[in-house]
């Protein structure tokens, strides 16, 4: 599977750009919130983790706009 670090990234992002707490992100998604700031900072690499990560970026449509 191909890394997930630049969709990570975008998350960071959108997250700051939008007010959106990790703890908020974590709910909505039905995870903690350790698991869910281990997963965008890179530290939980698991196929499940990468799901997650994939599902947040195409929940709310984040895309690199150069």
């Amino acid at each position: 599977m191909p890394t997930t670090l630049a969709g990570r990234e975008l998350i960071r992002k959108y997250l700051d750009e939008q007010h959106i707490s990790i703890t908020s992100l974590a709910t909505t998604f039905g995870v903690g919130k350790m698991y869910m700031s281990q997963v965008l900072d890179g530290s939980r690499k698991s196929a499940a983790a990468n799901e997650l990560v994939l599902k947040i970026v195409e929940t709310f449509k984040i895309r690199n706009n150069p």
